[in-house]
């Protein structure tokens, strides 16, 4: 979608006086849309986010074995991998799935809210508050998905450390560091591609959304 921009208008006022212009209230209507529609992009990205995550869950629920290679690592470390042991570990893989598709169904929800409102609102003011909102919204679900990726790497070393003490198994030096490097390891690049799918998908367009933004906010304060 070609991206309005004040200044261009501006500059092609005073380079072309034949064309037809545009006054203050026909721009306001242009960035409105164009604001509308990038909200209305990334609600359905979410939605097809959601939609990945809970085939994904689905699929390695019912056909996937999806704690294999945890398994074989502690395995490596001389955990017994007893019946009892692989079902915590499938239930907290259960619900480390269940909180990611929640989270995701929220902000879906939340998405679709700020997205209600800023397609209905018709005062200037309050339509830059709901874009300034929204906005807030998306950069706390980019921060709640690497939050999560954090925590739950956290549990499952706090977890892995309880049930080596619980099975006296001691881990020598290189062992012990070995394992903590590929945890942290694992964890850094989780986030790393989180930051930059959303930075890429997402960042873009509240690049475009930032700059409607502050045009509208140019607009009101003209008035």
């Amino acid at each position: 979608m070609p991206e309005f921009d004040l200044d261009d208008f501006k500059k092609s006022w005073q380079q072309e006086p034949a064309q037809p212009k545009y006054d203050t209230s026909e721009i306001e209507l242009m960035l409105n849309k164009s604001s509308r529609n990038y909200v209305k992009y990334i609600l359905w990205i979410s939605l097809i986010e959601f939609i990945l995550i809970l085939a994904a869950n689905v699929y390695y629920t019912f056909f996937g074995e999806d704690t294999t290679d945890l398994m074989s690592v502690l395995g490596k470390l001389g955990i017994d991998n007893s019946n009892q042991f692989e079902n915590t570990i499938d239930s907290l893989y259960l619900v480390l799935k269940m909180v990611s598709l929640g989270l995701t169904a929220i902000f879906v929800y939340l998405f679709y809210e700020n997205y209600r409102k800023i397609n209905v609102e018709s005062n200037l003011k309050k339509l830059i508050l709901q874009i300034i909102k929204f906005k807030k919204t998306v950069q706390l679900f980019i921060l709640a998905n690497i939050s999560l990726v954090i925590l739950f790497t956290l549990i499952l070393g706090i977890f892995t450390f309880s049930v080596l003490a619980q099975q006296n198994i001691e881990l020598t030096n290189p062992t012990l560091i070995g394992f903590i490097t590929g945890l942290l390891l694992t964890m850094g690049i989780s986030v790393v591609l989180i930051w930059l799918y959303y930075r890429i998908v997402y960042g873009f367009i509240l690049k475009r959304l930032g700059k409607n933004l502050e045009q509208l906010q140019n607009i009101e304060e003209g008035n």
